[in-house]
């Protein structure tokens, strides 16, 4: 195996009842641990997401309110899925701009103590995307030379992605022997939050990159105008965002 582990590497999926990552929930979540030594261990649960599912999301997952109407809440799984992914890195599909903040969101909303501190996040698809820039049917064709049968099935997605992640790391000669670390480097969107909303300007400062203070140092808006910092820790804005402004403010990310 050509892609090199110090540490599991969780590859995960959710299917939710929408794409709203601060409204929507969960409704069936799907993992594979990849351990250094190569082996995997697996678990596909389903979740009542205590919310209707819309049509327009089964359409896409073919799960509905009666599949999951005795299902436990994510909240029931919340404390030993913390637990279960201590101390892991995190990888997925499209996973740093939907399914981690997602699954952020569901333990911040459970209570339990699950921390992105230190974990590095690898996203397939901006590997791909900056390599060949198409999906994941796309992509497991061209790495894996198969078709992708039940797509949008949480367990099919996820081990698709697991598997154009290994060939990724064959396909490329500058990925080849890559740790975890570098991927995630080389994955990531450049943003300090999960969704975009900070970033670094050429100079290396952190900005805003949306609203009104668009392209201004998030530190200089918060001295101006105290009250921002308030309107965005009281808005609808996700954790990651109101952790990273937060620690801007103060002084312990600059």
């Amino acid at each position: 195996m050509a892609l090199k582990l110090t540490r599991p590497l969780v590859f995960f999926d959710l299917e939710t009842t929408g794409v709203d990552v601060l409204k929507d929930r969960i409704v069936e979540m799907s993992f594979i641990k990849l351990f250094p030594d190569g082996t995997r261990e697996e678990r596909t649960k389903r979740v009542n997401p205590g919310m209707p599912i819309p049509q327009e999301a089964t359409a896409i997952h073919g799960i509905t309110d009666e599949d999951v109407a005795n299902e436990p809440l994510f909240s029931q799984y919340a404390k030993s899925l913390a637990s279960w992914l201590k101390g892991c890195d995190l990888a997925g599909f499209n996973s740093n701009h939907f399914d981690v903040p997602v699954l952020v969101e569901e333990f911040q909303r459970a209570g339990a103590d699950f921390s992105l501190d230190g974990v590095n996040l690898v996203d397939v698809f901006n590997i791909y995307r900056k390599k060949e820039r198409r999906n994941l049917e796309s992509a497991y064709r061209f790495y894996c030379g198969k078709e992708l049968v039940g797509a949008h099935a949480a367990s099919a997605d996820i081990t698709a992605t697991l598997e154009v992640l290994l060939a990724q790391v064959e396909h490329y000669e500058d990925l080849e022997n890559s740790t975890v670390k570098s991927l995630a480097d080389f994955s990531s969107s450049g943003s300090l939050d999960l969704m975009g909303r900070i970033v670094r300007n050429d100079a290396g400062v952190p900005v805003f990159n949306f609203g009104k203070y668009k392209g201004k140092s998030v530190k200089e808006t918060f001295e101006k105008d105290t009250s921002y910092y308030n309107w965005i820790m009281n808005g609808e804005f996700e954790t990651s965002t109101k952790d990273v402004i937060t620690k801007i403010r103060l002084g312990v990310l600059n």
